[in-house]
């Protein structure tokens, strides 16, 4: 079956200020539904037409003749995770298992924004940050381009898009405010915390 853009989990406008309409109508509207398109049409017939977009990104990674269906699958699912990670009036407190493991994990709340927002700024050009959880532990990460944490085994429970259209609408060059903003004010915590949750479990 084709791959297709799956619809946002709130209206265009749900986001404002932080993320405005505008952003949402280019970002998700064109952008992400560029990869989709891409996507299908360089799978189209092939061994990859009935793989799970999980596989497909796990197994063309690093694979340079696949660099374009690698680069538009790993892109579909950063792009379906990130809409899950934020919520209208996101942010805010922290829920308890989550949060005591972030606590132990990088000595305090505090200390995982400054790694969280010093990874999305520090990544050079086009990318992501990551919160992750490898062998059991919490880890700040970032990658360059479409690359994400299943690349590497890990398992991602938060990601900001660094990419310049994901911010650049609203916050032109200042990419620490949007990353800022990000973390205070859109962040689903709660669906951070259940993907959190279902790691463990995967690892019991």
């Amino acid at each position: 079956m084709p791959f297709t853009l799956p619809d946002l989990p709130y209206a265009k406008d749900a986001l404002a200020p932080f993320m405005s309409a505008e952003t949402l109508d280019f970002h998700h509207g064109k952008h992400h539904q560029a990869y989709v398109t891409k996507l299908n049409e360089l799978t189209a017939g092939g061994p990859l037409a009935t793989a799970t977009l999980e596989d497909i990104i796990v197994k063309t990674y690093n694979d340079e003749s696949k660099a374009g269906i690698f680069n538009n699958a790993s892109q579909h699912w950063n792009h379906i995770q990130f809409w899950g990670w934020m919520k209208p009036k996101g942010g805010g407190s922290i829920p308890g298992n989550l949060e005591k493991k972030i606590k132990e994990d990088f000595g305090s709340i505090d200390k995982f924004k400054e790694d969280f927002t010093n990874a999305g700024i520090g990544q050079f050009g086009s990318g992501w940050c990551w919160l992750v959880l490898e062998k059991g532990k919490l880890k700040v990460t970032k990658t360059a381009n479409g690359v994400n944490p299943l690349c590497f085994g890990q398992q991602a429970l938060l990601g900001c898009d660094v990419w310049e259209h994901s911010y650049y609408i609203d916050y032109r060059n200042k990419r620490a405010d949007y990353l800022k903003a990000f973390l205070e004010s859109l962040v689903n915590w709660e669906s951070v915390a259940a993907g959190f949750e279902q790691g463990l479990k995967k690892a019991a």
